[in-house]
């Protein structure tokens, strides 16, 4: 019989089946919460401490208590893995405001919901091809900075939806998004970079992008190699004149874009800059020192809310040590 996934829910394992929130959790009514997407490569999560410190920094923006400390967090964060037996990973980490009444006041929500889920994800062991993408620029805006700021990754996702929407009307993979001053911002859900006569550059924080981890990673891997990544205002015209343009981001990883509204991107193909990035980004992401391993004996225990059958807090484990760069 083949065996369902668990999912976190609260402190407890439940099938996923059997996972579910209140319909008055303001995460469904409101989108007020925050997640994060975290990938695991071979039996390592990678960038955990990075996708955590953004969790909590999302977190103080929205003025959002957290139901557990970063250690705690951290330690659900790899149960979950174990306990899906899994390797190779796609983790989504949630915490919404909880449930509340219909209004949309959140003092009146007295109990963060928490839940993760883990999936399988293709192994970046054997042969993996850089795909290549058509995108088109949305007439959508970003939101501005002193908005609805995508610097936080909250769960009202709905200008990136829009945005898709309407690249999916257009027979394009993806859109390219300005911000509110007609500057380049970021994809749906990836950050941009493009390359010019062997420059790099990608948009800065104040087109209103999110701080990807992928996007840091990558800028960190340019430097490596001895490139330096401008991070400025990006027009619209630099993108479509540009030698190579290419996508990032935690599940989507490093994609190449062909063609922007119709406009041929360089060769219409993977560059060799991108081709070079995506073979060493493959690379990166299979070295320990880039992640937290999931099978490694001594963890903290994560407390629950409420009893259950699979909770965490029956596992009688001692603590064990942080994970580099992880703060209490």
């Amino acid at each position: 019989m083949h065996k369902e996934p668990l999912v976190y829910l609260d402190g407890r394992f439940v099938e996923k089946s059997k996972a579910t929130v209140s319909v008055f959790d303001h995460g469904l009514l409101y989108g007020d919460g925050i997640f994060e997407g975290i990938r695991a490569y071979n039996g390592s999560v990678f960038r955990l401490v990075d996708h955590i410190d953004r969790l909590y920094d999302s977190a103080k923006s929205i003025r959002l208590t957290m139901p557990l400390t970063k250690r705690e967090m951290t330690e659900a964060v790899l149960d979950t893995m174990r306990k899906n037996q899994l390797r190779d990973a796609y983790i989504r980490l949630v915490v919404t405001r909880g449930v509340g009444d219909l209004g949309v006041d959140p003092a009146l929500c007295k109990d963060p919901t928490t839940f993760i889920i883990a999936e399988p994800a293709e192994s970046v062991l054997g042969p993996r091809e850089l795909r290549v993408v058509n995108v088109m620029v949305s007439a959508y805006r970003r939101d501005a900075v002193d908005a609805t700021s995508h610097e936080i990754k909250s769960l009202n996702y709905m200008n990136s939806i829009l945005a898709k929407l309407e690249a999916n009307s257009a027979g394009a993979d993806d859109a390219i998004i300005l911000d509110h001053r007609g500057f380049v911002s970021e994809a749906s859900v990836t950050n941009v970079f493009l390359v010019k006569d062997g420059d790099v550059s990608t948009p800065s924080a104040a087109a209103g992008i999110l701080h990807g981890i992928t996007r840091a990673r990558i800028i960190s891997l340019c430097s490596d190699l001895g490139i330096d990544v401008a991070q400025r205002d990006v027009t619209p015209f630099e993108l479509t004149s540009a030698d190579e343009v290419f996508l990032v981001g935690t599940k989507s990883e490093i994609r190449a874009v062909g063609s922007i509204s119709g406009v041929e991107v360089g060769s219409g193909g993977a560059g060799e800059l991108t081709r070079k990035l995506y073979a060493e980004f493959c690379k990166v992401v299979q070295r320990a020192e880039e992640g937290t391993p999931v099978y490694e004996t001594g963890s903290v225990t994560v407390q629950r809310r409420s009893p259950g059958p699979a909770s965490l807090s029956r596992r009688r484990r001692q603590p064990g040590p942080l994970p580099q760069g992880l703060k209490q």
